[in-house]
């Protein structure tokens, strides 16, 4: 049975963790098909992730870790590398990817909320940073989560593991957004997305994730001044209509 089910409604791509019965926690089967997943998402304007049943991810499986234990550096370096490129591929992915919290969210479950571009919590939803209560470090996901709560949160909620809740996470820039009715957040966040020019939402994601430099942030500019979208996007400003790609209002 496969630990991930993925579906695509209209221009929208959903990837959902499905091992609730063990919290949605990682073993080798679900890192592959969530890496795979996020290699080619086509032309969806936003890919969805949250996770079945009572929490969205719990971090390792228990039984996985206890194989891991047995394994020699070099299995366990090849281990440590396909989640990397796991956490990567999200990172990566050309598409906004939004992910959706509830229940749980520790280790490579935390992970996976750094390495999105717009992350919403319940308000009930419990994040750590938990590896050190297990011996083991943060590495892998340290680059994305510095990235996103800054040094002076990881300082904290590296070295200590312990819990935190939803607003913490909102306070330090874990998620941006805390909500009851997750439903209504993400129809509103992905209206938002329908608005934007696709291939525009797509560069300007780029542009966070490559930091171009004065130079180069002239030709970005330029080359999009000058697309067809670009172009488009102008003219229906300037006609005050809705562009092409946007949706007829309701």
């Amino acid at each position: 049975m496969s630990a991930l089910r993925v579906e695509r409604e209209a221009d929208v791509l959903r990837v959902t963790l499905a091992r609730p019965g063990s919290r949605n926690a990682f073993d080798a089967d679900l890192i592959a098909e969530l890496a795979g997943a996020f290699i080619d998402v086509g032309t969806a304007r936003a890919v969805v992730l949250s996770g079945d049943g009572p929490s969205f991810c719990a971090g390792a499986d228990v039984e996985w870790m206890r194989a891991s234990a047995d394994l020699g550096r070099e299995e366990n370096v090849a281990d440590a590398t396909a989640l990397r490129r796991m956490f990567e591929a999200v990172d990566s992915c050309p598409a906004p990817v939004v992910t959706v919290v509830h229940g749980h969210a520790f280790g490579g479950g935390i992970g996976l909320v750094t390495a999105s571009d717009i992350a919403l919590a319940h308000p009930d939803t419990v994040f750590a940073f938990s590896e050190v209560k297990l011996g083991i470090v943060p590495a892998v996901i340290s680059p994305f989560a510095l990235r996103k709560i800054g040094e002076g949160a990881a300082r904290r909620y590296f070295v200590t593991g312990e819990r935190f809740g939803a607003e913490t996470a909102l306070r330090i820039g874990l998620v941006h957004e805390v909500t009851a009715d997750l439903d209504a957040a993400l129809g509103h966040v992905l209206a938002e997305l329908r608005t934007a020019g696709p291939r525009a939402a797509r560069h300007a994601k780029r542009i966070v994730l490559e930091r171009p430099d004065g130079v180069e942030t002239a030709r970005w500019i330029a080359e999009r001044r000058a697309s067809e979208e670009g172009q488009e996007g102008l003219r229906a400003f300037l006609e005050r209509r809705r562009p092409a790609w946007a949706p007829a209002e309701e």
